[in-house]
């Protein structure tokens, strides 16, 4: 992957997250900043998930509460270097803990 597609592929990655809490509609309240290729989204109780990428190895970083997670782009999917999990699948998980209440990107 060059450059280039790393970009899109990351870009249309935070794009999804936006559009997402832009329609939730769930009980508590969850807000999300971008910032100079930084996403934080934060939740009532004061927790924060931080994403982010790592251009230069052409990874998206994941922080939540619960742990660290390095993703590489293979076969059409973000999948962790370490775990073999699925971006969204650990993103739903941690927001889902974080907020008290089911959060599903699927």
């Amino acid at each position: 992957m060059n450059d280039s597609e790393f970009h899109q592929l990351a870009d249309r990655l935070m794009l999804t997250i936006e559009e997402y809490f832009d329609r939730w509609d769930g009980d508590s309240d969850i807000d999300y900043e971008t910032h100079a290729g930084i996403m934080t989204l934060s939740f009532e109780n004061g927790s924060k998930i931080i994403i982010n990428r790592q251009e230069p190895l052409h990874q998206v970083w994941l922080a939540t509460k619960g742990g660290g997670y390095h993703f590489d782009y293979r076969d059409g999917e973000w999948i962790c270097n370490r775990s073999g999990g699925n971006f969204w699948q650990l993103l739903s998980d941690a927001c889902s803990t974080q907020s008290g209440e089911t959060v599903s990107f699927r």
